[in-house]
């Protein structure tokens, strides 16, 4: 008796499943960001670049420039 209760189970959580994610992802809304910023279309290479540049322009080094970096690449 559990095995049958738990095979129903497990046939009504994957026909379920689909329908669960069927929303799809949310929109991407633009970040409101002022002056330099990423972009919706800035690929993580150009995103490296700019940071990397910015922390070179703010001579950054060491932990300060990892957490600048750290902080910078999220965004």
């Amino acid at each position: 008796m559990k095995l049958m209760c738990l095979a129903a189970c497990a046939v009504a959580a994957l026909a379920f499943a689909p329908a669960a994610g069927a929303e799809g992802p949310p929109p991407d809304e633009p970040k409101a960001e002022s002056g330099k910023g990423a972009t919706p279309h800035e690929s993580q290479q150009d995103r490296m670049r700019r940071c990397a540049h910015e922390a070179k322009e703010k001579e950054l080094k060491g932990d300060d420039r990892r957490a600048f970096m750290s902080a910078c690449l999220r965004h």
